[in-house]
């Protein structure tokens, strides 16, 4: 008999089937850092390569557009007249006259924007007839433009002191770049909690 004159309290036994190992709580996944990083370069790369991809040209207009460059029609200036070219460069030179005006440029290939790739070596030098007026400060030393036009044949001139042959385009359409458009070719992109492009 229990010394309190109480019956002792019954111990319930725990079937062996039942009976469950006690484990320690999973530790929670290990959260790798250096992923975001990498993740956002390829996103950033993605959206570049969007808008790269949808950047607009701004003359619309080249049907009958023949590869061809001031180089090449240097060589052969004869098979060249009237051949429709898409060029563009560097304004090294302006002169307003009384019906037109002669603008003397250093060519450069063209990016897919029609924009002039400045960094790449020049294709040679051609001089461009804007029937008119042209604004001398739209055309300023030093800016850049795009222009589809016809070739009208070649002209003797000199660069420095060297004779030097121009092929001579016949402006239709032209594109004045903007200041500085070559540090804005590539859209802005910073990285952070985000991507953001402006």
């Amino acid at each position: 008999m229990h010394a309190s004159g109480g019956l002792p309290p019954l111990a319930t036994a725990v079937p062996s089937h039942r009976r469950t190992a006690a484990f320690p709580p999973r530790p929670p996944l290990a959260h790798n850092a250096a992923m975001e990083p990498n993740l956002l370069r390829v996103t950033a790369a993605l959206l570049l390569a969007a808008l790269a991809g949808c950047a607009s040209a701004p003359i619309r207009d080249t049907a009958g557009v023949i590869a061809v460059r001031p180089l090449d029609v240097q060589q052969q200036p004869v098979r060249a007249d009237g051949t429709e070219v898409l060029w563009g460069g560097r304004i090294v030179a302006f002169e307003q006259r009384t019906d037109h005006a002669e603008i003397e440029v250093v060519a450069y290939p063209l990016a897919r924007d029609q924009s002039p790739l400045t960094e790449a070596p020049s294709e040679g030098r051609f001089l461009l007839v804007i029937p008119g007026y042209a604004e001398p400060l739209d055309h300023a030393v030093g800016r850049h433009l795009s222009v589809r036009g016809s070739l009208a044949g070649t002209r003797e001139g000199l660069v420095q002191e060297h004779r030097y042959l121009y092929p001579v385009v016949h402006a239709r359409d032209v594109h004045i770049w903007p200041w500085g458009f070559m540090l804005d070719r590539r859209p802005r992109v910073h990285v952070g909690v985000g991507v953001r492009i402006r």
